[in-house]
């Protein structure tokens, strides 16, 4: 494979010129590294080799037989000045996978601000007349992935303060601040009813604190040898059919579960087996239209404090609709954290849709990609020499230069959000989940533990990996790896170079 430089040592007083002298020293030194033949030091597991150039370790690690049949696009940049330090393939169109979401995240920040929330309003088109509600009751969703059962259940109660004892018309959901596409233009049919395919709707409801919205908490629990395991699902409403035919076996047979959604509906099948001595099993399922089934489950809410609903819609004289609460999210500054540390997909999407929907009027797919592509023009970026299919990156034919993405992370340094940013990005070796995120397992004990801020990628044949490296030598970085066929031995190779990168002068 070709190894492209195109800055040698010459480079230097170009990139020193405009910048202070701590920045000079710093930028100078990594620069010395790659082309001058400076060393670095081994610092603490990181396997790397005393006495070579950074240079000569990269090349190593892209030169490995591992890459063999596989593409590594690798791009580094100064933190300071932005100048490329090492380009591998930077210029080569790849498909990025969860690193996509570096660029959804920065133009939502940059679009819909930092202190953005979504909202989720309960509205009506009646009047309350001794206890009756006369006239329908709306649930309407505006994309919040944050609202949990006992949010409906407090609109309930706030209900019941206000006297209303019946609904005398019916509960109806409103999901019309998006579109009707639910799934984004490339979702692989086969992971629709797994959480990362979530489908994407105005109204929706989570299942838990990480906000996978558009799912449910399957919890399979052993039973008696020979019995159908127990089935717990949460949260739960009648609009769930559940097929219960696995199995439930003796302590020294091994176990495995199989948990299907029949595409088009909300029936679940559960088969396989489970061990008798076994320890309870999660899965989260994405469900078909979540907007109906919040719906159930705030319809559940009110019927669990005695509010009768007649359901018959009422055709009322005055159009007027009154808003009478309104749940707010936590602001998108905080929503980062597990969309950005824990990779969640519908986050993504809901945020892309939401751009859409504010800016240029049309809650889309379409529109909010297009509200993306201008950001990213507006940063100097060149979105016309990409392929931008979604804001998750689950779609294969997303199509990114590294080059463009580690140019991008360089710009955002200057934004008045970028701590907002920074923060958001999974930190190496923390074991925290809301601070290691993704990258929690990997490169603990090493001298990149701490240091290596970056957004995880993972599809089948790709890995990538683009963030900032925080040492007295800051970089930045981006690495995508398409077209491999063994995905642990590929983050292996990024996890070599981030050794390199984050020993460099330490």
């Amino acid at each position: 494979m070709r190894n492209v430089h195109r800055f040698g040592s010459i480079l230097i007083g170009k990139v020193v010129k405009k910048i202070g002298i701590k920045k000079k020293l710093a930028c100078g030194a990594v620069i010395s590294s790659l082309f001058l033949g400076s060393r670095y030091r081994k610092k603490r597991n990181g396997k790397i080799n005393n006495g070579k150039t950074l240079s000569q370790s990269l090349h190593s690690i892209v030169n490995d037989e591992r890459l063999h049949g596989a593409i590594a696009g690798i791009s580094i940049r100064c933190t300071y000045s932005g100048k490329l330090l090492y380009d591998h393939f930077g210029e080569l169109r790849m498909t990025p996978a969860s690193n996509m979401k570096l660029i959804t995240a920065a133009a939502a920040l940059e679009k819909l601000g930092a202190d953005y929330r979504f909202s989720t309003e309960v509205q009506t088109d009646g009047e309350i007349r001794d206890g009756r509600l006369m006239g329908n009751l709306y649930l309407k969703g505006k994309g919040d992935p944050t609202v949990l059962k006992e949010d409906l259940d407090q609109f309930a109660l706030e209900l019941k303060a206000l006297g209303i004892e019946r609904i005398q018309g019916d509960v109806i959901g409103d999901h019309s601040w998006y579109d009707e596409q639910h799934l984004s233009e490339d979702m692989v049919w086969s992971d629709e009813h797994e959480y990362y395919g979530a489908q994407i709707s105005a109204l929706t409801i989570s299942p838990n604190t990480d906000f996978d919205a558009g799912t449910i908490i399957v919890e399979v629990s052993p039973g008696e040898e020979g019995d159908s395991p127990k089935v717990v699902i949460s949260p739960t409403a009648i609009d769930i059919q559940l097929v219960n035919n696995a199995l439930t076996t003796s302590s020294s047979h091994g176990g495995e579960l199989h948990i299907i959604r029949q595409h088009g509906t909300n029936a679940l099948t559960i088969s396989g087996t489970i061990s008798k001595d076994a320890s309870p099993e999660k899965k989260w399922i994405a469900l078909w239209n979540p907007d109906s089934y919040a719906l159930h489950l705030f319809k559940d809410s009110l019927k669990g404090l005695g509010i009768y609903i007649s359901e018959e819609a009422l055709k009322n004289k005055s159009t007027e609709i009154k808003t009478l609460f309104t749940k707010q999210s936590m602001p998108l500054s905080e929503l980062l954290l597990p969309f950005m540390k824990l990779s969640n997909n519908g986050h993504a999407e809901v945020l892309i849709k939401e751009m859409g929907r504010k800016v240029r009027g049309e809650g889309s797919f379409s529109a909010g990609l297009e509200v993306v592509k201008t950001f990213l023009r507006e940063e100097g970026l060149d979105p016309d020499n990409m392929c931008l299919r979604d804001g998750s990156g689950i779609s294969q034919m997303n199509l990114i230069q590294p080059n463009q993405l580690s140019l991008l992370l360089f710009k955002l340094q200057n934004k008045h959000w970028f701590s907002s940013f920074l923060n958001s990005l999974p930190v190496a070796g923390i074991p925290d989940r809301l601070v290691g995120g993704t990258l929690r397992e990997r490169l603990r004990t090493t001298s990149a533990e701490g240091v290596v801020f970056a957004k995880t990628g993972s599809l089948i044949g790709v890995t990538s990996l683009s963030g900032y490296v925080k040492t007295n030598n800051p970089l930045i970085f981006s690495i995508i790896i398409n077209k491999f066929l063994d995905e642990e031995e590929m983050e292996k190779i990024e996890d070599e170079l981030m050794i390199v990168l984050s020993s460099t002068f330490m």
